[in-house]
């Protein structure tokens, strides 16, 4: 299964914090083997490209639905990457021949409230920009979450 993992450890509200990133492969291919990362998440990281709108549109329709299932009282922050493309002008000048555009903040927010996600945040890994809020975010999230109890020896959990 194509899943990468990542430990980072970082301060959040002056405490030290180890998350443990999984990159899930989103690949049809990967439907039924992909459950399997679910058990033990602290929060999601449910990501789409600012510069693809199906993206965003399968978060509601495919991805906040699977999510729930498997794991139904986990927090969940939406990610819009690429932030940096929406101003770009081939970005533009390409989704417009097919009639589509950058998505808009106000899109993202508005599939934020309609799968009750924690928060919803921007970033550009080229940039940078936002790329910190992220992992903060995701991390005030976990430490929040009251569903279970944690044992504490264990680093946060994020997909």
């Amino acid at each position: 299964m194509a899943t990468i993992r990542k430990k980072l450890v970082i301060v959040v509200d002056g405490k030290l914090v180890e998350l443990l990133l999984w990159d899930t492969a989103g690949q049809e291919a990967y439907d039924r083997l992909r459950p399997l990362s679910y058990p033990d998440t602290d929060v999601i990281l449910m990501c789409f490209s600012i510069d693809c709108p199906d993206s965003l549109e399968n978060i509601p329709e495919k991805w906040a639905p699977e999510v729930r299932h498997f794991c139904p009282n986990v927090p969940i922050v939406l990610v819009g990457n690429k932030k940096d493309l929406r101003h770009d002008e081939n970005t533009k000048r390409e989704l417009s021949k097919m009639k589509q555009a950058p998505v808009k903040s106000e899109e993202a927010s508005l599939v934020c409230e309609r799968i009750k996600a924690y928060a919803y945040l921007e970033c550009s890994a080229k940039t940078r920009e936002g790329v910190r809020d992220v992992f903060d975010t995701a991390a005030k999230a976990a430490l929040k979450k009251i569903h279970k109890p944690r044992d504490h020896n264990r680093p946060c959990k994020i997909l």
